[in-house]
């Protein structure tokens, strides 16, 4: 359960090597949580994760996690919520992918796909079912601006983060008053290795930000967060810009 002062105890992050996910579990094992399990694939950079956590002080395991095995996503992700209440669940994976690749390579392009979308409601099904069963918790799901509206330059993976923002608004829509919160983050361009080597956008956020917003969604029981906030008034501009116009912005 959270703590007198809303902080969760426990939390759980799918993507366990996440540069934003470890940022959110820093920032709130600071401030009172104590149980962190971390979910990704077996590798050096998940052992590294989690002994970095518990330096910090906390009880941290991890569980083997492939988005993309969703036919092993209910026993794995249902055995953790089976050793103990989670009060946060952070759906913090999700792949980049290479447009210009990616555009001529369908297998590659629905990779893309299967991880940001397919895996994501399959992850996200299974602990919000978990969640709902015991009555309470959050599911934060990171989102991304560029599902809101296709661009050229990434319209594979902002069309995938399109499918998951939908989900996880409905998602939220059907858990309301369950007891399960349901948030969605939407960030701007993040400096991670997930975009080193790219251009950098304007309102270019960083992953300690986005855990900061995070923390501050959760205080405030928001469903939807933006990273940082001006995106959202620019973003709502953006959706009305006429396509014939759009196509030529440099964006």
């Amino acid at each position: 359960m959270k703590d007198a002062f809303g902080a969760p105890q426990s939390l759980l992050v799918l993507g366990g090597t996440s540069e934003i996910g470890l940022a959110t579990a820093r920032r709130l094992i600071a401030r009172r949580t104590r149980t962190v399990w971390l979910a990704g694939r077996p590798s050096p950079a998940l052992t590294a994760a989690a002994d970095s956590l518990r330096a910090l002080g906390a009880d941290v395991r991890t569980v083997p996690f492939d988005a993309l095995d969703t036919a092993s996503h209910e026993e794995r992700l249902g055995k953790i919520f089976t050793e103990g209440d989670i009060d946060m669940v952070l759906l913090a994976f999700g792949v980049l992918g290479d447009q210009a690749r990616d555009e001529s390579d369908p297998v590659a392009a629905v990779r893309v796909a299967q991880t940001n979308y397919t895996g994501a409601v399959s992850a996200g099904l299974v602990c919000a079912g978990a969640l709902q069963a015991q009555g309470h918790g959050s599911l934060v799901v990171l989102s991304s601006v560029a599902g809101e509206r296709a661009r050229r330059a990434d319209f594979i993976y902002g069309s995938s983060k399109a499918g998951l923002d939908a989900f996880a608004q409905g998602l939220g829509d059907a858990l309301h008053g369950t007891g399960v919160h349901v948030m969605v983050v939407r960030p701007g361009f993040v400096r991670s290795r997930m975009t080193a080597g790219l251009a950098e956008a304007p309102l270019a956020t960083t992953p300690e930000a986005v855990a900061a917003a995070i923390e501050l969604g959760l205080r405030r029981r928001s469903e939807t967060v933006w990273v940082p906030g001006a995106l959202r008034m620019v973003m709502a501009a953006v959706r009305h810009v006429p396509r014939p116009l759009f196509r030529r912005l440099p964006v």
